[in-house]
């Protein structure tokens, strides 16, 4: 499998607000860690139920949000890659957000069984 294509095809996915083809990457037992949460982790979601859905939140909380400037790192022998990007987008109350952040990825058979993500702290 090629990391890097998927990768960039998943931040295409991600720019075109695409959820069932972002969804296709990903396996049925995968879990996906979001930066924000109560846990050291963030918030964790299992499942590709659940994952689809958290996933579905950052449209509907950024209605515009792109991932610009992207970059892709990967270590094909440990089926793992790191997306990095600039996310920008306005919250449906006008509040415009500018962060840099990264997605960890972890692959099996070609699926994504977990997605990390981190991104920085504006104040």
């Amino acid at each position: 499998m090629d990391i890097r294509s998927a990768l960039e095809q998943l931040c295409e996915a991600f720019n075109a607000h695409d959820l069932d083809r972002i969804m296709a990457f990903f396996s049925d037992d995968c879990v996906l860690e979001m930066p924000r949460g109560d846990k050291p982790w963030g918030s964790r979601f299992e499942g590709k139920e659940r994952v689809g859905a958290a996933l579905a939140t950052r449209f509907e909380g950024l209605p515009d949000v792109q991932y610009a400037n992207a970059e892709h790192f990967v270590d094909a022998e440990a089926e793992t890659g790191i997306s990095k990007w600039l996310l920008t987008g306005t919250s449906r109350e006008g509040r415009r957000t500018e962060v840099h952040g990264c997605d960890f990825y972890t692959f099996r058979n070609g699926k994504v069984i977990r997605k990390d993500s981190y991104w920085k702290i504006v104040e």
